[in-house]
């Protein structure tokens, strides 16, 4: 059963959430100020999550809201209270994990819609199959999974279905890590990972303290959990044909610039895919477009078979990435031919930067002419969000974001 997926975004702040959504997104995903999996990853309070409901609305897009910690006793309480208040608000869904955080929201809000989180490790069509029985809409697939199990559960499930295309990989089973927690104490299961699995280790001997030894023989260290991020543009088509809903960027500790420019790519990609499917393929500019944002080298995670060494990162646990962001358009003027431009990076006259829009093309130019807020002429923007004023050879849209190639 082919379908046209869902193009799912993240949203950990209400202005990654509006690129998100005017860059292409049909739905975001978002956490509240309790109960979800990203304490460190920007949230939203209740009522920028009801601004943030209704923005999409607008917008003829929808809105899920994260409430998939693992629940203590003490969570209990208040939950009934937050799943009322998730309805009242017009939540698309709430993405849950927990059984009991599940039935608490069966009782206390009927209405609203549940999404089954992946950090329940929905590895197998048996456990889709219940989960529906429950009254879940849709059920979020393991990374873990090949294209061939997918292809097993659609068949066998009449549910909803969203995975992952891409981002990071967490090195634990289904993102339930116990890493963090034992060296910071900070819990992944309830929403304050520190990434500890994104940190640089070597091996000490127990007689021998204070001596770092790498595991294999290279200078610069050995990074045990260093999963290369995934990424499966090339494959939608596959996805498409195996029958999933929704398609999900990961988007954890992620800049303004990764949720737009990623969000376009796969937007343009899945477009393309749906109307031309058997001449499909990825276009150098998305390609571009998702080398440009930070990002570790890529990969097909599990999609055609467990992963080998290959989806590590064995010399280095750097980032690569070949744009800065370095100015967020405001507003734009006819008369005078310039942008309000909310400073993002240090920018400098003669520089070229590229012109990245939500909707028209985009295009290059130099900075050959700035003001600052007063209207004096400037030679630079140095200071973190200084307000600005740049002429531009074409008119740009708000949200439009500037950005350099990053220097080498």
């Amino acid at each position: 059963m082919r379908i046209k997926p869902e193009l799912l975004a993240p949203a950990g702040t209400m202005e990654k959430m509006k690129m998100a959504v005017l860059y292409g997104a049909d739905a975001v995903y978002m956490g509240g100020p309790s109960f979800g999996l990203r304490a460190m990853g920007g949230n939203f309070t209740k009522d920028e999550l009801r601004e943030a409901v209704a923005f999409c609305h607008e917008k003829g897009k929808k809105a899920y809201v994260t409430v998939n910690i693992y629940a203590h006793n003490s969570d209990l309480e208040a939950l009934p209270d937050y799943m009322k208040f998730l309805y009242e608000i017009g939540a698309d869904a709430a993405l849950v994990a927990d059984l009991g955080v599940f039935s608490i929201a069966r009782e206390a809000a009927p209405k609203l819609p549940l999404h089954v989180s992946t950090q329940a490790n929905n590895t197998n069509w048996r456990t889709v199959q219940a989960w529906a029985a429950m009254g879940a809409e849709r059920v979020v697939l393991a990374r873990e999974l090949s294209l061939n199990e997918i292809r097993e559960i659609r068949e066998r499930t009449d549910v909803e279905l969203e995975m992952f295309v891409h981002g990071a990989m967490c090195m634990s089973y289904s993102g339930r890590c116990l890493v963090s927690n034992y060296l910071t104490g900070r819990d992944a299961n309830r929403g304050t990972c520190a990434q500890a699995c994104r940190w640089k280790y070597s091996l000490v001997e127990e007689t021998r303290p204070g001596q770092y030894f790498p595991v294999e023989e290279d200078e610069r260290g050995t990074y045990f959990f260093n999963s290369k991020d995934l990424c499966l543009m090339p494959y939608l088509k596959d996805l498409m044909d195996a029958g999933v809903n929704s398609l999900k960027i990961e988007g954890r500790m992620k800049s303004v610039h990764y949720a737009a420019s990623v969000t376009k790519a796969y937007r343009e990609a899945i477009d393309s895919c749906w109307e031309n499917p058997e001449s499909y393929e990825v276009k150098q500019e998305w390609a571009d477009e998702l080398n440009k944002v930070s990002h570790r080298a890529y990969t097909t995670g599990f999609l055609f078979g467990r992963p080998g060494a290959e989806s590590q990162i064995y010399g280095s646990s750097s980032y690569e990435q070949t744009s800065d962001f370095v100015g967020l358009v405001l507003s734009y003027d006819d008369e005078s031919k310039r942008a309000k431009v909310e400073q993002r990076n240090h920018m400098e006259l003669g520089e070229e930067i590229e012109v990245f829009q939500p909707r028209a093309k985009g295009f290059r130019q130099s900075l050959s002419d700035m003001l600052d807020e007063e209207g004096n002429p400037i030679s630079a923007a140095p200071h973190p969000q200084q307000i600005i004023y740049i002429k531009m050879e074409q008119p740009v849209e708000p949200y439009t974001i500037l950005r350099r190639d990053v220097k080498s």
